[in-house]
């Protein structure tokens, strides 16, 4: 008999901006392999969502980064692979180190991309986080019906 995974599954993720620039990265494994999306991960049993997401970073790039300013909140929901992850997604604008691929067999790339000139295809968590990095102060990204993104503080 397999393991039943609780729902939902609790992740994390960073959109780091250097002077405009989001720094992607392109995953190797499922979901999504092939799409271009923020660094992240999975958060920890008894690990705070933030550290969760310094950790990943640290284990994905090699960089220090502090995740104490919460962009939103993504809400994935994918019921045909029986997947729902909750994944708050800090905004980072300095960090310590050189953004360097530590896990190359999770991830193929990494690269700086301004945001009215990003690359394709994009995971459904990062369309979500850039309409969120897009927003006006205040204001509410569109949703959709498999994936949404709630902003910080509502």
């Amino acid at each position: 008999m397999s393991e039943v995974q609780a729902l939902p599954r609790v992740g994390c993720g960073v959109a780091i901006l250097d002077e405009e620039r989001l720094l992607l990265v392109r995953r190797k494994r499922m979901p999504e392999a092939g799409h271009w999306g923020l660094p992240g991960g999975k958060v920890d049993p008894f690990e705070t969502v933030s550290a969760a997401a310094e950790r990943e970073i640290l284990e994905e790039l090699g960089i220090h980064i502090e995740a104490d300013h919460l962009l939103g909140i993504v809400d994935q929901i994918d019921r045909e692979r029986n997947e729902h992850w909750v994944a708050p997604v800090y905004l980072v604008r300095s960090y310590e180190g050189v953004p360097t691929i530590m896990e190359p067999d999770a991830l193929a790339e990494l690269g700086w991309f301004r945001l009215d000139d990003l690359p394709a295809p994009l995971t459904q968590s990062t369309l979500h986080a850039i309409r969120c990095l897009k927003a006006p102060p205040g204001g509410h990204p569109s949703n959709s019906a498999n994936s949404r993104v709630e902003p910080a503080g509502t």
